[in-house]
């Protein structure tokens, strides 16, 4: 798993939330969403592309954001006692209708992770606060549902652009104007599967949400993070997975 993660940027863990929690999981995730008129089994409802809740704080939830095999990946990756041990799965949840309209967040990125001096989303080399960017499928995805889109080893091209950002980083749109043309002719990724899967990429793979969503059901994914307790020290002393990917980058620039 390390290998392909610090090569490709991602792994791929199927089935690991159970079939029985992501159940009870879509069930409030759309009393939420009823809350704001919106209907999962009634496309009259659907009148924009995407909706987006804070993932619910629950039991169901906190099981399904504390399955061992979640913990033991992000063990492997970041390393014990790096990361917060949520009780949860935290962050956002994109729910996707289909749809021909531009959803108007398909752009090219790096999840920032912390508030910048302008108050915007800023993130740094140092990877301060973001340890893994995690999409847990609450639903199935498949080709047409509007996947994300990772492109394939694109983690190794950003750590030269925020070097030369230092400590304080920059704002994530401002570095998605740094992305090197190389970059886009990396092969892509969809972010495909079975409700339970969970993709766990590094902090600075490029992704994109992708359109039109030309499936004929609500694609639900929650985005969260899997926030560490300090930045990444970069001195290359026993480092783990994610680092050891951001050194290797910068020593290969």
């Amino acid at each position: 798993m390390a290998e392909t993660f610090e090569r490709d940027g991602y792994v791929v863990l199927r089935s690991a939330v159970p079939a029985d929690v992501v159940t009870q999981a879509r069930a409030e995730i759309a009393a939420e969403l009823a809350g704001r008129g919106v209907d999962l089994h009634d496309s009259s409802t659907w009148s924009e592309p995407v909706v987006r809740i804070n993932c619910p704080e629950t039991p169901t939830f906190a099981v399904a954001g504390t399955q061992p095999i979640l913990w033991d990946t992000y063990d492997a990756l970041l390393g014990p006692g790096t990361w917060w041990k949520r009780q949860g799965v935290g962050g956002t949840v994109a729910v996707r209708f289909p749809s021909e309209v531009d959803p108007g967040d398909a752009g090219w990125h790096v999840d920032a992770s912390y508030e910048g001096p302008d108050g915007g989303l800023w993130l740094n080399l140092a990877s301060r606060a973001r340890g893994l960017l995690c999409l847990v499928l609450f639903s199935d995805v498949g080709a047409d549902d509007a996947p994300t889109e990772l492109k394939v080893g694109s983690h190794l091209d950003v750590p030269p652009l925020l070097a030369s950002a230092g400590e304080p980083g920059m704002h994530f749109v401002a570095l998605a104007g740094w992305f090197l043309p190389a970059t886009f002719e990396r092969a892509s990724a969809f972010a495909t599967g079975r409700a339970g899967d969970v993709f766990v990429c590094h902090p600075f793979l490029v992704h994109r949400a992708t359109w039109p969503h030309r499936g004929v059901a609500a694609r639900i994914v929650a985005q969260p993070a899997v926030a560490v307790h300090r930045p990444f020290p970069l001195s290359g002393a026993r480092p783990f997975p994610v680092e050891r990917a951001i050194l290797r980058a910068l020593e290969s620039r």
